[in-house]
Order: C-alpha cells, then structure tokens, then sequence
C-alpha cells in the first residue's frame, strides 16, 4: 500500500516563512476583556467605527451599474482626483495621471511591492526598527533579508534592494521631518535604492511640529513633497490609503503615487496578475479625493478623542511617547508590553503589546482611537478610577 501523497507534495507552504499572526497571540487577554461586567473596550487595532459619508456613498451606488471589466491603472477621473488631493491637502507638487495607481488595500500592495518591484531572494530590504509588520512579511515573500534600522548609518556599508519608510509611524505616531527625510532621499540616490514611504496617516496629524513650513505647521511632509526631493520623484513611491482619512477599510481603497517608471513597471506586473479595483470603488474613490468636508470631520472627531483618551491615559501613569500624528497613542508603563496587555485587559479594555512592531517596542502598547464616543469615554472612566 502506498502511503498518502504529502499535502503539499514538492511545495513549501509559505506560511512556514512567516511569523505568527501578531492578534492571534492575544486572544487569552481579549476574553478577560470580553468578560468586564461593561463590555470590552477594544482600542487594539485601527479599524474605522465611524459612518461612510453620503457623498462616497452616493458615488458607489452611481457607479455600481457598470458591467464590464475596469482597468487595472483605473479611471482617469479617479487618477486626477488623486492628484488633486495629493496637492491640496499636502503642497505635493509634479504628479500626473502617470504618476498614480489604484490598488486594493495598501496591506494587499505593500505585502507585494518587493516581489512586484523584482527584489530577489537573498537581497536586503530595510524597514523602520518599530514597524507595521507587513514591510517585514513583504520582504519575506520576495525571499529576501530583512533589517530594522532608522538611519542610513546603521545600515551599513551594503546596499539594500528596497528601503520602507513609514511617516507618520504606525504604531507610534512619530513623524519624521522635512531634513531627514531630504538625507534619506539623497543618501538612496546616491546607491539607486528605491524608498516606498507609507503615508497611510499624513491626513492626520495633530501637533506642531518641525515640518519645515510656516504655511503647514501641522502637516507631516510627503517623500514627494518638492521641499524632500526638489519636485524629482525619482525611485520614490508613497503609499496612500483612504481607509482612515474617509472611512473606506472595508472598500479597501488606496493607491501608490511617485516614479512615474517604477508605477509603470508595477502597473504591468498588476495587469498580468489581475490586480483590478472594483469599479463601483474606483467611482467612490474619486468622491472622497474630491471632497474635503468630511476629511476635516472625521479629523476633528479623532482629535477630540484622542483628546480625552491622552489625558486619561496620562492620568493612570502612563507616559505617551511620540503620537504627534496618527490614530494611536504609544505608550508605557515602564514593563513588558505583555505585562501593560493584562493590566488593560483587567480593566476590560484591549490594546496591542508593543512587541508586534518588534523588539524595540517591547516596553509600550498601542492604544488606537478608533472606537465610538461612548466606548472611548467608557475606556477614560476605567482609566480614571485607577488609584
């Protein structure tokens, strides 16, 4: 009798290559939380709570009739949107309809950039020491060598394949100004090394801050900013995401804006592999690029948020590091992230342990604001009767 042909026969399944799941390692503290007499106030991960506005909505539904196939580098209504906002809500400046590609979810499109872009297996790719852990899973994917670093220096003498940027930071709100991210860009130049800059959160940034702009104090500068790479988008790619600004995570609605050649290269690659926007999204897209009002609301109803929610934080003698900018408050009680994970979950309230973003991260947790009114004023009362 031969024995049963192996599941994967020759293969290698590719989750082998992989870490854990960081959310599924936190399952024993979010049913203590489950089981707070008030409810579970889950701040552990960043997923919009509030509505969709009409005007998107609107454009969906105007837009779901059409019946045939959409194009994978999208509509021209939408790439010019794209670039509109671009420019009117941060001052960057040399886009076109050739600069600007849809794509289904950033998650979806950093995890497949390095492949996408032909980094090889073996190359180095660098990616922030605290980060959002699919630049490492790209990486991963491609075969590639991975490095947390935060400045050329400690990368050394090798060249990598591909450097992730990520400003404002996700998980600690960190935004790195108008000079370092101008040393980043020539130092790359210099050694034809492609950055991708994650600007998921650029929309929201909440203090002053060295931007380098009296006209934008509290803007945190693009990598395409003129000011970062004097108007030259060279080997340069940002990562931009509708998902917090407007309320879309579940239209998963972003796209990649920068070198015209390189979003040439990938518009080929997504082509061939299938990689289309729905076009009932495609049309919702190009209502919330083109509108404005509600980006300022959604705004306004974080900060208020975050607001109440710092402060109580605070109060139960927690230090906030950085958060200057984003939808998450990164901080500390001076422990093990794991150790601060229980405390909040004794107090029916689920927060991510620091250690997901790696080792650095190790004494803080990130504490998100996307929750409703009421469950984030639930989580200020919890907090404020700690002794």
């Amino acid at each position: 009798m031969t024995s049963p042909r192996p599941a994967f026969g020759r293969l290698r399944p590719v989750s082998a290559t992989l870490p854990d799941f960081p959310w599924d390692t936190i399952a024993e503290a979010k049913a203590r939380a489950n089981a707070h007499p008030d409810g579970i106030v889950d701040l552990s991960v960043g997923t919009p709570v509030d509505p969709v506005d009409g005007v998107i909505r609107e454009a969906l539904a105007a837009s779901s009739s059409f019946p045939g196939y959409p194009t994978t580098v999208g509509t021209p209504a939408l790439r010019e949107a794209a670039c509109g906002a671009l420019t009117r809500r941060f001052g960057i400046e040399g886009v076109d309809e050739g600069s600007i590609l849809p794509v289904i979810g950033t998650k979806e499109a950093i995890a497949g950039l390095p492949s996408q872009l032909g980094v090889r297996s073996g190359d180095l790719v660098v990616i922030p020491e605290v980060a959002y852990p699919t630049y490492e899973v790209g990486a991963l994917l491609a075969g590639a060598r991975v490095l947390r670093a935060d400045s050329t220096v400690a990368i050394g003498p090798e060249n990598p394949a591909l450097l992730f940027l990520n400003s404002p930071s996700n998980p600690t709100g960190k935004v790195l100004p108008v000079d370092h991210l101008r040393k980043v860009v020539a130092w790359a130049r210099e050694r034809d090394v492609v950055v991708v800059s994650d600007e998921c959160y650029l929309g929201l940034a909440w203090e002053p801050m060295d931007t380098g702009s009296a006209e934008r104090p509290d803007h945190a500068p693009s990598i395409l900013d003129p000011r970062v790479c004097d108007g030259d988008h060279t080997g340069l790619i940002a990562v931009h995401s509708l998902s917090k600004v407007s309320n879309l995570a579940s239209y998963r609605a972003g796209f990649l804006a920068g070198d015209r050649a390189l979003i040439a290269e990938l518009l080929a690659v997504r082509k061939h592999s299938g990689m289309i926007l729905p076009f009932p999204i495609q049309g919702a897209m190009v209502a919330a690029l083109n509108d404005d009002a509600h980006v300022d609301a959604q705004r306004e109803r974080y900060r208020a948020r975050r607001t109440r929610l710092k402060a109580a934080l605070e109060g139960a003698g927690l230090t906030v590091d950085h958060s200057e900018a984003g939808l998450y408050l990164w901080s500390t009680r001076g422990v093990d992230s794991r150790e601060t994970l229980d405390w909040f979950a004794e107090r029916g309230i689920l927060v991510a342990p620091g250690d997901f973003y790696g080792p650095q991260g190790e004494q803080h947790v990130r504490v998100a604001l996307t929750a409703t009114d009421e469950r984030i004023d639930a989580a200020v009362a919890r907090l404020s009767a700690v002794e």
